[in-house]
């Protein structure tokens, strides 16, 4: 148990190298990672990493990393992302109809919720959108400037 672990933590790790060690300078890299964590936040299953590179291609960002950078939300997060993204739109724009369960997120049934649950549900995607991409690229562009100067 303990070589597959070690051995799946080695893949992990040079899978991260590999992805970090793209082309363009530590600004593209860090915007194209930030557009795809900015469309990563988003309920638009099956359309993030596309919108994601094609936010990259707008404000010239690394593609595989604004492909990457989508993978912030994931089977596992699906869930806690989107109730939370709800529930700050919830926030500003006041409490509106329920939110309707997680199975409507599994059913697809995101169009059936009406304009009350949309709607709070898209502004909050916004802002945690726009807070976690302004967070992941200001970690990125310093993180991979260290990492151009050690070289």
């Amino acid at each position: 148990m303990g070589r597959m672990l070690r051995k799946a933590q080695r893949r992990l790790q040079g899978g991260l190298q590999w992805l970090w060690q793209q082309e363009g300078t530590p600004g593209q890299r860090a915007r194209g990672l930030a557009a795809g964590i900015f469309c990563g936040c988003f309920p638009i299953f099956g359309l993030q990493t596309l919108v994601g590179i094609g936010m990259a291609s707008v404000v010239r960002g690394n593609h595989l990393l604004a492909a990457a950078g989508t993978w912030i939300s994931n089977p596992f997060t699906y869930v806690p992302l989107y109730w939370f993204n709800y529930r700050v739109g919830s926030l500003l724009l006041g409490q509106g109809r329920q939110w309707p369960g997680f199975d409507a997120l599994h059913r697809d049934d995101i169009s059936q919720m009406g304009w009350s649950v949309i709607s709070r549900l898209m502004l909050g995607s916004s802002i945690t959108g726009t807070v976690c991409a302004a967070l992941g690229w200001w970690l990125s562009l310093n993180w991979l400037r260290r990492q151009q100067r050690r070289h």
